[in-house]
């Protein structure tokens, strides 16, 4: 990190990225708790020599910093006080400013097998994870999560015990029998009993140690009956919800009673619904088999059975698939085991549940070499339609996959965004465009969620999105990682004043109409900040000038009909904080 971008760090406060402790008293307590919530949610940087005034963040007076890098590498490296040393020489740097001195520590997030990173030997009591600026203590269900993930052993090849062949749904098992049979006629394990079958497919299984025997949990999951499954996993939830029109599902597929709820059940009934408006014919044999498939079709297979593969089943929380108008959305219980990185560009695979996996592969579904999502990609691809963006919830702990059923520049809306913005429109780059397009379909963005469309670098992308802001293009909502830009309606929409204000004397007169609703006091703000940007002190003093009631009411409808904005959008309460025109609101002045 060099001076450039811990002023901007500075500037933007405390996220889910970037602590800052003035470490006055020497090195604070609570940089271990710090350090371990940074590395089991997704990275970031402490900062000592930082102090907070008035809500404002500012370099502070750090000295002997020689002697609090050797504490802190001497309880870093102390397995007693931190089990996995997870930072390198190299992650912690010293800036000189002026007279100032400031720590950086840069600390990466920890590989699957290295969580949970926790504090004095007790992963329970000792384990964090970061949230927004702040960090928190795990709970026992997250502990285990990462415990689980942590392991070598496959999670899906434990034994579900006292479940035995009675918990199993024959018509389901029957089908998989089926399925199997038509894909490969002359197999040897067609011969088998069920037992044997379910054994060798790693849904059964006989523990030598403990002469244990019984259904795995991928045997129980994909086999089972829906209420043997309940009864072993309370939480157990699958769910298919279709919104076409509206917020609220028009059609759904869930636990009801009508069909035995499993794994296998629920991806051939969902697999069913997701195909049916993609507008990429394909034909049928007589027996069900695709004929002349589409890319598109494999993809939403690989997307759909990955999902259920890769779920953690002993959460609490569901696996939900959405269909919506211009997108589909998976959500499954648990983080990514690789990298979004090594998830886009392929070849890597670390699945939670390889007998499941196994299992849907007899069936021809589910790649074992880490091409799956490049299938997903190479489809969207082809149909020019945005690319799929993969996300992780690190609060909740569950991974979201949007397939996007838009054109990378659709006609109609690059001719609805040319018209509201302009000739400009036309000079934009593709970048800017790209981010227009994103916000204009799906309501708001996240840096993040553009740079997954482009390979332009996260600061580049930010510079442009403030001054995007700054043309009142879009409006940014919340701090650090959590912002999200959205379109300025306001501004698009060509928000005009309907009738004009009579300025006598510098007082506005009452023949302002109703569009948009600008008061007459409104009015006179606008006026007053002509003058320059103002702060709400500043602008109190003007009261005599036209001014009356609660000014701080008058702001907030100013902000919201898109004619003033933050002069620091990042942070509304700084005491540095000054209110501008807008473009819009600059034009209607001079009218």
């Amino acid at each position: 990190m060099n001076i450039e971008d811990l002023y901007e760090k500075l500037d933007i406060g405390e996220s889910s990225e970037v602590e800052f402790k003035s470490a006055k008293g020497g090195l604070p307590k609570s940089l271990w708790s710090s350090l371990s919530a940074f590395a089991n949610t997704a990275g970031g940087y402490i900062i000592l020599g930082v102090e907070e005034k008035g809500g404002v963040f500012e370099l502070g007076s750090l000295k002997n910093s020689n002697t609090m890098l050797k504490q802190f590498w001497d309880t870093h490296n102390n397995r007693e006080k931190l089990n996995n040393p997870i930072c390198k020489e190299e992650d912690v740097s010293v800036l000189t400013i002026e007279n100032s001195l400031v720590i950086i520590i840069y600390v990466p997030i920890s590989l699957r097998k290295e969580r949970p990173v926790y504090l004095n030997g007790n992963p329970y009591k000792g384990t964090y994870k970061r949230s927004y600026e702040g960090d928190y203590g795990c709970s026992k269900e997250e502990v285990n999560q990462m415990l689980r993930d942590s392991s070598s052993n496959a999670q899906d090849s434990e034994i579900v015990e006292d479940f035995s062949m009675d918990d199993i749904d024959m018509e389901t098992l029957n089908s998989y029998r089926n399925r199997f049979r038509t894909r490969f006629p002359d197999h040897p394990y067609l011969a088998l009993d069920d037992k044997e079958l379910l054994s060798k497919i790693g849904a059964y299984r006989r523990d030598r140690k403990t002469k244990v025997e019984g259904l795995t949990l991928a045997g129980l999951m994909i086999f089972g009956k829906e209420t043997s499954i309940t009864e072993a996993f309370p939480h157990f939830h699958l769910d298919y919800q279709e919104r076409l029109q509206e917020e609220r599902w028009s059609y759904r597929i869930t636990q009801d009673g009508t069909w035995e709820c499993n794994v296998y059940n629920f991806y051939y009934k969902v697999y069913n619904r997701i195909i049916q408006d993609i507008a990429v014919p394909f034909a049928l044999e007589s027996d069900g088999t695709r004929v002349g498939e589409t890319h598109v079709h494999e993809a939403m297979r690989e997307v759909l059975v990955n999902t259920l593969i890769h779920a953690d089943h002993k959460t609490t929380k569901s696996i939900v698939v959405i269909k919506s108008k211009n997108s589909f959305k998976f959500i499954n219980p648990g983080r990514l085991r690789v990298s979004i990185e090594q998830l886009y560009e392929g070849g890597v695979s670390d699945p939670r549940n390889p007998n499941i996996q196994k299992i849907f592969q007899f069936l021809g579904l589910g790649e074992k070499a880490g091409t799956g999502f490049s299938k997903i990609l190479r489809a969207w691809s082809e149909q020019s339609w945005l690319q799929p963006l993969v996300s992780v919830d690190y609060d909740s702990e569950l991974t979201y996959i949007l397939l996007p059923l838009l054109s990378m520049i659709p006609e109609k809306i690059d001719a609805s965004l040319c018209e509201l913005i302009g000739e400009e429109y036309r000079d934009l780059n593709e970048l800017q465009r790209l981010i227009l397009i994103m916000a204009h379909q799906f309501s708001s963005v996240r840096n993040e969620e553009i740079c997954s469309y482009t390979t332009e670098h996260p600061r580049d992308v930010g510079d442009v999105l403030k001054k995007m802001v700054d043309k009142d293009w879009l409006v940014a909502d919340g701090i650090g990682r959590g912002m999200k830009y959205k379109l300025n309606q306001a501004y698009l929409n060509g928000g005009q004043v309907g009738g004009q204000a009579q300025n006598k004397g510098g007082q506005a007169q009452e023949n302002i109409d109703s569009s948009p609703n600008i008061t007459v006091s409104e009015w006179n703000l606008l006026q007053n900040l002509q003058e320059g940007d103002k702060s709400a002190k500043e602008l109190k003093s003007s009261q005599s000038k036209g001014i009356s009631g609660a000014l701080k009411e008058k702001l907030t409808n100013l902000m919201d009909k898109g004619m003033i904005i933050y002069t620091i959008p990042n942070k509304p309460t700084s005491p540095n904080q000054r209110y501008k025109l807008t473009t819009m609101a600059h034009k209607i002045l001079k009218k």
